[in-house]
């Protein structure tokens, strides 16, 4: 391990196993790319000097479980971007929540590391910055998407003292820049379009000046020559229970269950949640008892309707290790579950999203290395059970769009993160909508004026997107909608859509205050 200890953007201290090295006198992040260069094969940490005292070296073994992993922790209030990237960026990467492990590009100088191969590979690739914050942002931003796992990290230290402070000033300059070089152009337009409208700010410098610059990209496949192989032990009994909740489509729920029973690494349990609204009806599943199956079937028949409620039902009854959760209109392969536990303890992970492709799909090339995910299946998730006793599927978005989110988030907010793997896939069949289903007349939809959007997903933006990122959407949304409506008048048209809009909220705070 090699730590460089710095200051004022300048290092101060370069050890490893207790030997002072020489400093070169070069800026931080062209001193890490060195240090790499000179150690492939070892972990490259950095760290204020004031907080020299507080790193926690105890558990960098348990976070840095494998070579494609950086992780950094700012223990401050603020960060190095203002805020009001939100307006630029929705994605969950971007709200931290600083109390646990969380997925993110939003490095910190003040404490973290990354393995001295990563830094190898991309040597060519990311451009030295006299900031280190800049450039510890810039290399996660890009890699990302590329399989590296960026964290914030709070293990990192031990507890810090009130008088340690750091204040970041905020430039729209380099706001800006940061856009320029890791956006699309439109980005930038945004950018100083929001500012404008939500904080009466005229930007037009930083906008210009960020004109300057290009917009950086890695090339696929930069880190595939790194091998991963987790030392963490996250698989210890190896049992899976399946859950699938179902409405009225008895041929293809049997081929599911055929394609279960047929794994080579058999699961322990099937849970099934069959939902039929019609009080004088009964199960159709026959089969369930007709056949003999080579696992255990748990089968729950109930007349309410909703998946949130069918996959709570089901979530109560799991007892294995590990939970698949399954739609009733899939396919996959015997080996499926054999190898999505071999990635499961390759990655060191506790959630996973599988490739779902429809069938006769050919590959997305964006989507085909295993990268933090963003989103959460929930017909296409393996999640250990030990973390699942504290989440649930919230019945405020029954019906609605977002239940699927929502669940992502209380699984990142307990510090699990959630990977998307290419492989194994499960082809997703898309089977029309089953009998028994009835057309459920929501409470908005007796409105006079229609909320937009719908008032589940702005209830999911309300409890896990911070303001900005709600006024960034709340802009994109109403540019959007404009050439889809009959309209044309642009007052009249944001006239209406705020009305709408603040009805969804109106909406979307009626359900939230629901229990």
């Amino acid at each position: 391990m090699i730590i460089v200890y710095h200051e004022n953007n300048k290092v101060i201290e370069i050890t490893n196993a207790n030997e002072n090295l020489p400093v070169s006198g070069k800026n931080i992040a062209a001193t890490l790319f060195e240090i790499a260069s000179a150690f492939p094969d070892e972990l490259v940490i950095w760290c204020r000097f004031d907080l020299k005292s507080n790193l926690n070296f105890s558990e960098f073994e348990t976070i840095f479980h494998h070579q494609k992993i950086m992780a950094s922790y700012n223990p401050f209030q603020n960060s190095f971007l203002s805020d009001a990237i939100g307006y630029v960026e929705e994605s969950v990467f971007v709200n931290i929540n600083k109390k646990v492990t969380y997925p993110t590009w939003q490095m910190s100088s003040s404490v973290g590391g990354i393995h001295a191969s990563v830094l190898v590979a991309l040597k060519q690739k990311i451009r030295v910055s006299y900031s280190l914050d800049y450039f510890l942002y810039s290399l996660a931003k890009l890699a990302m998407p590329h399989g590296l796992f960026c964290y914030s990290e709070p293990e990192l230290l031990k507890e810090i003292s009130n008088n340690q402070t750091k204040i970041h000033k905020n430039s729209n300059f380099v706001l800006f820049r940061f856009v320029s070089q890791h956006y699309k152009i439109r980005w930038s337009f945004l950018l100083l379009l929001n500012l404008f409208l939500y904080e009466r700010k005229i930007a037009f410098l930083p906008f210009v000046f960020s004109l300057f610059y290009f917009r950086r990209k890695l090339k696929n496949r930069l880190l595939d020559n790194i091998e991963v192989q987790s030392t963490k032990i996250v698989v210890e009994l190896e049992t899976i229970d399946v859950i699938i909740p179902t409405i009225g489509r008895k041929e293809y729920l049997y081929d599911v269950l055929k394609d279960l029973s047929q794994q080579t690494h058999l699961p322990k349990n099937v849970i099934i949640v069959e939902q039929n609204p019609n009080f004088n009806s009964f199960s159709e599943l026959d089969y369930l008892k007709n056949e003999v199956w080579n696992f255990e079937i748990k089968h729950i028949f109930t007349h309410q309707a909703g998946a949130c409620n069918a996959r709570n039902l089901a979530l109560a009854e799991v007892k294995s290790e590990w939970v698949f959760m399954a739609d009733d209109d899939i396919r996959i392969n015997k080996d499926f579950l054999k190898n999505v536990f071999l990635k499961i303890k390759q990655l060191g992970i506790d959630a996973v999203t599988l490739a779902c492709y429809g069938e006769g799909h050919s590959s997305d090339k964006k989507h085909e290395m295993q990268m933090q995910w963003g989103s959460f299946g929930s017909g296409c998730s393996i999640v250990k059970n030990q973390f699942l006793k504290s989440t649930k599927y919230d019945k405020r978005f029954e019906f609605g769009f977002g239940e699927d989110s929502d669940f992502g988030m209380q699984l990142r907010n307990l510090g699990i993160d959630i990977l998307y793997v290419p492989n194994p896939e499960i082809i997703h069949l898309k089977a029309p909508i089953g009998g028994f289903r009835t057309k459920l007349v929501l409470e908005w939809q007796k409105d006079v004026i229609q909320p937009k959007p719908s008032p589940t997903v702005m209830l999911y933006k309300i409890l896990h997107l911070n303001k900005k990122q709600i006024q960034g959407y709340k802009t994109i949304l109403f540019l959007k909608f404009y050439k889809k409506q009959s309209i044309k008048n642009p007052i009249r048209y944001f006239s209406k859509l705020k009305q709408q809009w603040d009805r969804s909220v109106f909406w979307a705070n009626q359900l939230r205050n629901q229990q």
